[in-house]
This record gives C-alpha cells, sequence and structure tokens, in this order.
C-alpha cells in the first residue's frame, strides 16, 4: 500500500500541471495575462518535480510518460496559444488589415500544434536524454505568457503592427521543432570548468529579471536560445 502511494507521487504532481495550465488557459482566455504567467510557472514547478521524483523514487512507467506529454501540451501549448489568441483579439489592426483581424488570431494555435510535435519528438529522441534540441515547451510558454504580462500595453497599441506578433509566432512555432542544440541546467558539479555555459547563463539571468521585471522572464528565453546559438553546445 505505501509502495503504491509513493509510486503515485510522480504522477500526482503531473496532474497538478496539467491542473495548473487548465487555470492558465482561463485566464489568458480572460485576457489576465499577469495570472496566466503565474499559473504556466507553477506547471513548470510541478512537471519539474515529477520528473525528479519519478528519477528519485524509480516510478517511470508508459502511463506517466504519456500523461506528462497530454499535461505538458496542455499547459505549455495550448495555454500560450490562448495568451497570443487574446492579443491578437486586443490588438489594433491598420485600415489595410482588417479584413485579417477575424482570422490572425486563430494562427497562435500554431504553438499548440508545434508545441506536441516537439514532445512527441522529444518522447522519441534518444538524444535527448540529458540535453535538448530545439527550444523547450516551457521555456516556449515562459516567453509568451512573460511578453503578454510584461508588454501588454505596448503589444497593443496602435504604433504595433500585428504582423509583428504573426512572424513572432512562425519563429518560435519552428524553434520548437528546430535541430538546434539547446544547453542544458543540470549541473553536474559546481566546478566552473564543467558548467561554464550554465554559469553564465545564470549570471546574466539576474539582471535581466531585476530590471526588466515581469518582461524579463521573455529575456530570459530570449538570453537562452542566442546563448545556445553562441556555444554550438547541448551541454
Amino acid at each position: 500500500m505505501a509502495n503504491c502511494i509513493t509510486r503515485s507521487i510522480p504522477n500526482t504532481l503531473t496532474c497538478l500541471n496539467l491542473f495548473s495550465g487548465c487555470i492558465a488557459c482561463i485566464m489568458a482566455f480572460e485576457a489576465n495575462y499577469n495570472l496566466a504567467l503565474l499559473f504556466i510557472i507553477l506547471s513548470a514547478v510541478f512537471d519539474f518535480f515529477d520528473g525528479m521524483m519519478a528519477r528519485l523514487l524509480d516510478a517511470h512507467s508508459p502511463i506517466g510518460k504519456d500523461l506528462d506529454s497530454l499535461a505538458d501540451d496542455v499547459s505549455f501549448g495550448v495555454a500560450p496559444s490562448l495568451v497570443v489568441f487574446s492579443l491578437f483579439k486586443e490588438m489594433h489592426y491598420p485600415a489595410s488589415m482588417e479584413f485579417m483581424a477575424a482570422y490572425m488570431p486563430y494562427a497562435s494555435f500554431l504553438i499548440s500544434v508545434f508545441s506536441a510535435l516537439r514532445l512527441a519528438k522529444f518522447n522519441n529522441d534518444t538524444r535527448q536524454t540529458s540535453s535538448f534540441i530545439g527550444v523547450p515547451v516551457p521555456a516556449n510558454a515562459l516567453f509568451w505568457a512573460s511578453l503578454a504580462a510584461g508588454m501588454h500595453p505596448m503589444l497593443i497599441s496602435d504604433s504595433f503592427n500585428p504582423l509583428y506578433l504573426l512572424m513572432l509566432v512562425c519563429l518560435f512555432s519552428w524553434l520548437l521543432v528546430s535541430e538546434i542544440p539547446m544547453f542544458s541546467l543540470k549541473f553536474k558539479n559546481l566546478s566552473w570548468k564543467d558548467n561554464k555555459i550554465s554559469f553564465i547563463f545564470l549570471i546574466v539571468c539576474i539582471p535581466l529579471l531585476v530590471f526588466l521585471k515581469v518582461s524579463g522572464f521573455a529575456a530570459v528565453i530570449v538570453w537562452y536560445i542566442v546563448l545556445s546559438l553562441l556555444t554550438g553546445k547541448s551541454k
């Protein structure tokens, strides 16, 4: 009985990830971007700990793997899609683009589609056991939620063209399934030599979060992508 309860801990955390992701979807649909960001972060925390507990308790299972992917696509695929959908709905469209106002918001669901493809690829790619190829879905979700929460006034202003957001959606959708190596933040030890890239990443993250506040999370994700491109390593 005790063993059964212990082995159910990872799946319970995965369900909490899914539950938080569902709330994030509602907050996003209501254009409450700050709460959407909060619940996406909460989902990411549960997602981190469900994997950790599965390893510590040796509680891996096919059901757990499938459940994790389904939860992740809601929390980090559907939720950010709804964030962007709401942004498109709030935007001001130039007269020449008014005919697109009813259709462009649905392009946001490219994020959901490519997130699902990214998760399926990750589940079957043996190259990604200790690092990543393509942007991880939690990082992508954090980018969009942070962008909406921190830069909302600018994004819905008359001076911001919705086409810029559409191009950003296409770019990040491609990054999800790209073959770009992304370094992992997993520390083997505390030595500078073995973890130089991770340390550099974290050192730069501090001022980004301090000075940019909420939108700093989006800047952190951009920094993560840039540093991965510069180093060309997945370590």
